[in-house]
């Protein structure tokens, strides 16, 4: 931990932590995390409920005068204005920005027309607006600060089943890379964009709130959150994380084959294509051969 605090100097006690999406899964538990290294947390989330429990936890850990629970529709600009506008009167800075809040109700490329705006409403218009809203104020500090948005697998391998949430994931994607490019070419910046990309994670959207037992295959929410923290530290953007039935290594080739549909002609999608289901089977044999 010495070692990481020292090639990231933001992750450290008395800094400020905003999170949206945190009365559960991820957010719940970068909050939980975070509150036990020292940080001041703010969380942020519809569910006032859930998210004030949240908030018991974290002052249980640090103290209520370092927890500010802020129940927040992300999609809704005002709002955010207002959570930043409380943050910055209570503590004056923020550190770690995490824009983690989303949903994922299903749309197909012809059904589901009402789901598609609830979700681009809240993955890719609450990344933009928290995103927005906050990093002017950010670029004026003296320290340096992290911006992490929560993008998913989804969004770049894109498999077939919920077009609308591979989409919505994809634009995170995308305006990630370029506000990192962005932050990037501007002179004396203190702050940095990092790309998060949770593996199966354990979560309510993922299963977790029906009652079953985790799978041996997922990784829990605080496991993912540890992984995208010690990968902050190193200064990683990509943090593309593992979990027990999909390691490092799979996720890379997925990803490789994916661009090569592009670069090569291939039907859209062939990973799920009949005809190119052999071949795919063999590039990932060999991929893996080579590697191990």
């Amino acid at each position: 931990m010495s070692v990481a605090n020292e090639l990231h100097p933001v992750i450290q006690p008395g800094r400020v932590a905003v999170i949206t999406g945190a009365a559960s899964g991820i957010g719940k538990a970068a909050a939980l995390e975070l509150a036990k290294i020292g940080l001041k947390v703010a969380i942020a989330d519809v569910e006032a409920a859930q998210l004030a429990a949240v908030g018991k936890q974290l002052a249980a850990i640090i103290g209520d005068a370092n927890v500010l629970v802020f129940p927040t529709d992300v999609s809704k600009i005002d709002q955010v204005v207002a959570l930043r506008d409380k943050v910055y009167e209570t503590w004056g800075e923020v550190a770690v920005l995490m824009n983690n809040a989303a949903i994922a109700p299903k749309g197909t490329s012809w059904a589901g027309l009402d789901n598609w705006h609830k979700l681009f409403d809240v993955n890719v218009f609450g990344v933009v607006n928290v995103q927005q809203t906050f990093a002017p104020s950010m670029l004026h500090q003296e320290n340096p600060a992290v911006i992490i948005n929560t993008g998913s697998k989804q969004g770049i391998t894109n498999p077939p089943g919920n077009a609308a949430y591979n989409a919505s994931k994809a634009v995170v994607k995308s305006l990630t890379e370029g506000l990192a490019h962005e932050l990037r070419e501007r002179p004396h910046t203190n702050v940095t964009a990092h790309l998060f990309i949770p593996g199966w994670t354990w979560t309510g959207m993922t299963g977790a709130n029906s009652g079953a037992c985790k799978p041996a295959g997922a990784w829990s929410a605080e496991d993912t959150v540890l992984y995208m923290l010690d990968h902050v530290r190193s200064g990683d953007f990509y943090i593309l994380v593992p979990d027990n039935e999909t390691r490092k290594e799979v996720d890379q080739l997925r990803i490789m084959w994916g661009a090569a549909d592009i670069a090569e002609g291939r039907p859209a999608l062939s990973r799920w294509d009949k005809n190119y289901k052999s071949l795919f089977e063999e590039y990932m044999r060999e991929g893996l051969a080579q590697l191990d």
